[in-house]
């Protein structure tokens, strides 16, 4: 029994709904308040309810419901009724009562949103069968808060509890292979096959088999990290033993470099000792030696004395001989001067002699370039004068320069009008240019809205629009013609009016290609849906067109109810695709109102009889009951139009294009004369240049007289100047040997004087060398004492520098005996008062004793220890580190491998605790799937498919099906089978999983609505005779319709979920009456 209200545009009529049971034994009365009376619960005994089916449902403001309750049967439970009367509201009870998730049945995503509109709170209850009792599942939705309440057996408690309580009992709302709402439908065949494993094993299998299943799934993992563990360490174990086989030489040649380096540091520590003994010799045999050296200077201070007296006396005589060796030395410059200054004037007059002589040169060169030039002034003249008495021959030239300047002149005027015309026509061309360009934005325009329109389509439906593109590439394909998606050939002629095309038009039809024939929808479908894998539309427009038919009333009588337009009217489209809306979706008859008509639309309902109405921002349904004749209507509010709003002028725009073609051919023809004028341009501009070339010949040819006689006076001026500047050569000569003469006298006179000056001055010399080798005498006797006084004092510096140097010597070696016997003791660490220990002694013994020996065996050491390159003290270190981590991570791998052996083991324990029954489970499976398909001159079969048998995460049920007798057995798909194959693979997958079904009920939604009328027949018959069966669960088929004389089961309980204006209201309703009644009907018939 189910009792419910809703408010429509009809204020006299309140058509309720109600869930009827068609046996009265399977009602289970509402303990709210109701028509029917309580009832007491039938024994469980009567019910063979299995562990968890459901007894009884309860929902109060949920949905469409404002209260009701429903008794279903243990069987087979067919939930019928017309769309929209609350089928589906109780498979959502269902679904939330047993703490399913909104998003389970596709609806909506918050709880709220179940509650019926306009109520704060609603609730769902269940009551499950159970042989301890049964279990009551209430919950309580608040819409404010978005929340739930829970309560078992009407104590509260919380939703884990509830998932725990129902997850004991097997019922897996969120299992497509259990609980298939109607939303849900399609996504069954979306399922992967490792999804459907998964479902089926959840639902059918035993308890344990999921466990073992995700027990594999977790050990193949732990399986995978162990053997790339394994691996790992190997891998690793082995590089470190490499490793350390390549250390190991080197740790070798470590420890024996530290041998070398020990002996060194030995050596090092003897060094100082026997340096310090060498030492102290040495510094005995210097100080005998400074002893020595000291007497010898002593000597040589005694014998220096004589030598020195005699040294002074010799220096006196030198000074005498130098002085006066200055002072004839000053003689000699004072006589070599004034030969000096005779010299000098002497070259002066030589000088000035040379001059006179290089004047009268240049006055001869002059005189003959004079001459030259004359004569060669006086043959061109004679040249000129020639050319002149030609020139003088010839005609006059004036009537030909005349008409060679009227042709000149009447060429200009041609070429000028010429110019002006090109002008014009160049004005003519960028006008029709600026022509084209506007209207060439303009067409941009257009294009740019269509592209806003195309832009809209391929974000929303991206396969509609590659298949656009496909088909401006391939039209050629075609018979007939091919129009595109509606929404891109429909043009509003307001796009304000688009949100009542979008309301009115589903979108599906929107995004549909329009054909005009059968044979090419299937070519366009098989290419764009079966090669390319794109889910588009198509349909067919109508063979006779509708898009011209008068609506069968006329728009005059709607006026004066605020409509204003048909739909057909507020937009353009092509003939088939008006003719197909029309057909259709009768936009020619459906009205466009305004607000006035929303404010009086009872009245507009009443007296038109319009099925369909739109308002400014709503649509109204208008239809009338076949049981009362009375009329009920139903309103939505329009959504905002989203495809529809660019509006495209498209006889605009073919108008543009035709403008711009004809501006175009006047564009051509006017590029065509003005390429005609350009070459009549070039031709005048030719004739003109050969114009006035002959015209300056003849010009050049009549000045040339005048020219030759200008040459001529200009060259004779010339001449005549040259010849009055005469220059007298002899008298020149004549004044130049004067002069010559009289400067010789001078310069004889000079050189006579020159000679005495030489004279003194060579006796002045002879003296002065005399008086040097005197002096030079002096000096040698000087320089033969210094030098054996040098020689003796060199000997005393030399003994006085000995001496110092073995003193310092001595001194140096007595501090370097000091600090080499502190060093020595430093190296053995001894202090001032100890004696060198007897370690030292001894290993000193087995020494060389001298330093020379020490150095080079402390150098062969070196260069021994040095041989040792690369190593460092951290080598012993990392190689006696690296054993121990050998030996350690030896260690870990072994107990890894043992740990990888058990999971081995394991694995192949629950492998086959698993995989064996889940074998014979799916072979069963595939028993009874073949067997329905069979049943239907179909083929079917399921199988278990892996592609590895190690990868357990990989396994999955794969369903196979074949609905006719030419083709292979494919795999179902979303996309390869149609609707109604789906639909019925998908009932059928079901009913095989029924007689295996551990879970105590399944529901499946209106999933007969793809099948044809065989298959849908076909079908329901295997469902009343598998569901029916003794010892099956609980099934819930819901449908909106079935067909007649099907095949029905004692055991079914078929309740009927009804919707009209006359249903009784919930207090009025009494089952035990309607029961009396029905008897006494019956018992009057016979009498009658």
């Amino acid at each position: 029994m189910a009792t419910s209200s809703r408010k429509t545009s009809t204020p006299s009529t309140l058509p309720s709904k109600r869930a009827l049971p068609r046996d009265p034994s399977s009602e289970v009365p509402s303990k709210r308040k109701s028509s029917a009376p309580p009832a007491p619960l039938p024994l469980q005994s009567s019910r063979p309810f299995v562990e968890g089916s459901i007894v009884r449902i309860v929902m109060e403001n949920f949905l469409t419901y404002d209260i009701c309750e429903v008794a279903p049967g243990p069987h087979l439970n067919m939930i019928i009724g017309a769309n929209g009367t609350g089928k589906s509201s109780i498979v959502c009870a269902i679904c939330l009562g047993l703490a399913g998730k909104p998003a389970f049945m596709g609806r909506a995503d918050k709880v709220g949103f179940f509650v019926k509109r306009g109520c704060s709170k609603g609730m769902v209850e269940i009551e499950l069968f159970r042989t301890s009792g049964n279990l009551v599942i209430t919950r309580e939705i608040d819409v404010a808060k978005n929340q739930s309440s829970w309560f078992i057996n009407k104590k509260s408690t919380t939703q884990k509890v509830v998932e725990e309580q129902v997850a004991a009992l097997n019922i897996q709302v969120g299992n497509l292979c259990q609980f298939l709402p109607q939303d849900k439908v399609g996504e069954f065949a979306k399922l992967s096959k490792i999804e459907l494993l998964e479902a089926t094993e959840k639902s059918i299998g035993p308890p344990e088999m999921h466990r073992y299943h995700c027990e594999l799934k977790n050990f193949r993992e732990k399986e995978k990290q162990l053997e790339t563990s394994c691996k790992e360490k190997t891998e690793y174990l082995e590089k470190m033993i490499q490793r350390n086989e390549r250390y190991k030489q080197d740790v070798e040649r470590f420890y024996e470099r530290k041998r070398h380096l020990d002996l060194i540091e030995m050596l090092e520590a003897k060094r100082p000792w026997v340096e310090y003994e060498n030492v102290r010799q040495e510094y005995e045999e210097v100080k005998l030696a400074r002893d020595r050296v000291k007497e010898e200077v002593r000597k040589l201070k005694e014998g220096q004395i004589p030598m020195t007296r005699r040294i002074e006396e010799i220096e006196r005589q030198r000074r005498v001989l130098e002085a006066r060796i200055k002072e004839k030395a000053t003689d000699i410059k004072e006589t070599s001067q004034k030969c000096k200054q005779k010299q000098d004037i002497i070259e002066r007059k030589d000088k000035q002699i040379e001059e006179l002589q290089q004047a009268l040169t240049v006055k001869q060169n002059e005189e003959h370039d004079r001459q030259r030039r004359i004569s060669n002034t006086r043959k061109m003249i004679e040249d000129l004068q020639n050319e002149l008495k030609t020139a003088e021959n010839c005609e006059n030239l004036q009537p030909h320069i005349d008409a060679i300047t009227n042709d000149l002149r009447r060429v200009q005027d041609e070429k000028a009008l010429c110019e002006g015309e090109v002008i014009d026509k160049r004005g003519e061309k960028e006008s029709l240019e600026k022509e084209r360009k506007s209207v060439g934005d303009n067409i941009v325009r257009f294009d740019n809205l269509m592209n806003q329109k195309e832009d809209k389509l391929r974000q929303r439906y991206r396969d509609t629009y590659d298949a656009v593109l496909w088909l401006r590439n391939n039209r050629d394909k075609f018979k007939q013609r091919v129009y595109e998606p509606i929404m891109l050939t429909i043009n509003m002629k307001d796009n304000k009016n688009a949100k009542y095309i979008e309301n009115h038009i589903s979108s599906n039809d929107l995004r549909a290609f329009v054909f005009e024939s059968q044979e090419d929808m299937e070519v366009f479908l098989k290419e764009i849906r079966d090669n390319k894998k794109l889910r588009v539309n198509a349909v067919i427009a109508p063979k006779s067109s509708y898009a011209d038919k008068a609506p069968s009333r006329s728009l005059n009588e709607l006026k004066q109810y605020g409509f204003f337009s048909y739909l057909r009217e507020l937009f353009d489209a092509p003939d088939p695709v008006m003719s197909f809306l029309c057909c259709h979706y009768h936009i020619h008859e459906v009205p466009v109102g305004t607000e006035r008509t929303r404010e009086r639309i009872e009245r507009v309902i009443q007296e038109t009889r319009l099925k369909q109405i739109y308002t400014a921002e709503e649509k109204y349904v208008v239809k009338t009951s076949i049981y009362s004749n009375k009329v009920i209507s139903s309103n939505t509010s329009l959504k905002v139009a989203q495809f529809l709003t660019v509006t495209v002028d498209l006889e605009q725009r073919r108008h543009l294009e035709e403008q711009l073609k004809e501006i175009n051919r006047k564009l051509q023809a006017v590029e065509a004369g003005l390429i005609a004028l350009y070459e009549r341009n070039k031709h005048l501009e030719h004739k003109d240049n050969e114009l006035r070339q002959k015209k300056k010949e003849l010009l050049e040819r009549k000045t040339k007289k005048r020219q030759l006689e200008q040459k001529i006076s200009s060259k004779l001026g010339s001449l005549k100047l040259m010849e009055q500047d005469v220059c007298n050569l002899e008298e020149e000569e004549r004044k130049a040997s004067t002069k010559i003469r009289e400067i010789n006298v001078q310069k004889a006179k000079l050189v006579t004087e020159l000679t005495n000056f030489v004279k003194i001055c060579t006796s002045l010399h002879m003296q002065k060398v005399d008086l040097i080798l005197q002096n030079t005498t002096v000096i040698s006797e000087k320089n033969k004492l210094e030098s054996d006084y040098m020689a003796a004092s060199s000997q005393l510096r030399l003994t006085e520098q000995h001496f110092i140097e073995l003193d310092e010597s001595r001194q140096r070696l007595l501090q370097k005996c000091k600090e080499l016997m502190k060093r020595a003791r430093q190296v053995c660490n001894l202090g001032a008062e100890q004696t060198v220990p007897q370690e030292y002694q001894t290993a000193f013994q087995d020494l060389p004793n001298t330093l020379d020996e020490i150095d080079a065996l402390l150098t062969e050491e070196r260069s021994r220890a040095s041989c040792f390159t690369g190593l460092n003290p951290t080598v012993v270190q990392e190689y006696t580190k690296r054993e121990e981590e050998i030996e350690q991570l030896t260690e870990e791998l072994k107990i890894k491998k043992v740990e990888l052996e058990k999971y081995r083991e394991s694995i192949s324990q629950v492998k086959e605790r698993w995989l064996n029954p889940l074998k014979e489970l799916v072979e069963k499976i595939n028993e009874k799937f073949s067997n329905f398909f069979s049943s239907m001159q179909c083929a079917g079969e399921v199988d278990l498919h892996t592609e590895n048998e190690e990868d357990y995460d990989k396994y999955g049920i794969r369903i196979r099906v074949k609905f006719r007798s030419s083709t292979q057995l494919h795999e179902l798909t979303p996309h390869h089978q149609s609707g109604g194959e789906r639909s019925v693979s998908t009932m059928l997958y079901l009913m095989a999983l029924q007689e295996l079904n551990r879970c105590p009920f399944r529901v499946v939604d209106e999933i007969n609505q793809g099948m044809d009328p065989i298959n849908e027949r076909r079908v329901f018959e295997m469902v009343v005779n598998t569901a029916c069966k003794e010892n099956t669960s609980q099934y819930f088929f819901i449908t909106p319709k079935l067909l007649q004389n099907l095949p029905y089961s004692d055991k079914m309980t078929v309740l009927f979920v009804y919707n009209g204006p006359h249903m009784l209201e919930p207090n009025r309703w009494n089952l035990k009456a309607f029961q009396r009644r029905r008897r006494r009907i019956t018992f009057t018939q016979p009498s009658q």
